[in-house]
């Protein structure tokens, strides 16, 4: 199953220090923390919300590293983003996989698979069980239809009004955080579907 799915900056944004990392969308699936504690199920809503989001947070942050590691050890940079070029920039992205140890920032042990589009990372934290080989090709799915229908990589992107959007994706290629093994044909027939409703 996965853990979550990410949207973050891994490049430097003007109103961040460099070594941070803006989380742009998240979603969580399944139950937070099973392993958790009594009392901590019992903090108020507040509390777990800036938790949640502190690991997430920490996820990012390692994602960028790998991230920059990879274009330094390859001697990419980052440049600007041109509109209309998504499937170049998609076609060039480094991907990468992580290690998440226990408590790391999850209760368990899991596994980020991540995807570095130009400023931008697409991230998929995953049991360690899962099939890589299907994660990756669903991740890069999400990536390719978040780049194509919501124009992420143009000037003023205002993906965090466009939530909604990022969310039927989701709901259609990932259902509650259930990987899909998708033929041909019932890939073809998804992809309109979307595209008939992000057209609306």
């Amino acid at each position: 199953m996965v853990v979550c799915f990410l949207i973050h900056t891994v490049c430097p944004v003007s109103a961040l220090s460099p070594a941070e990392s803006r989380i742009l969308y998240s979603r969580v699936f399944g139950p937070e923390d099973v392993e958790q504690s009594g009392e901590s199920r019992e903090e108020n809503p507040e509390k777990r919300r800036l938790a949640r989001k502190e690991k997430l947070g920490v996820v990012a942050r390692q994602v960028r590293s790998a991230v920059c590691l990879s274009r330094e050890a390859s001697g990419s940079v980052c440049v600007e983003a041109v509109l209309g070029e998504e499937a170049v920039a998609l076609g060039e992205a480094e991907c990468g996989v992580l290690s998440l140890g226990r408590g790391e920032p999850f209760a368990g042990p899991n596994v980020a698979l991540w995807l570095g589009v130009q400023a931008l990372a697409f991230t998929l934290v995953c049991q360690p069980q899962e099939n890589l080989l299907l994660a990756e090709g669903t991740l890069r799915n999400l990536a390719r239809h978040c780049l194509e229908e919501l124009r992420l990589l143009g000037t003023g992107s205002e993906v965090l009004l466009k939530s909604d959007r990022v969310d039927a994706m989701l709901q259609r290629l990932l259902p509650h955080g259930q990987l899909l093994f998708l033929n041909h044909r019932f890939a073809q027939n998804m992809d309109k579907e979307l595209s008939s409703y992000m057209s609306k």
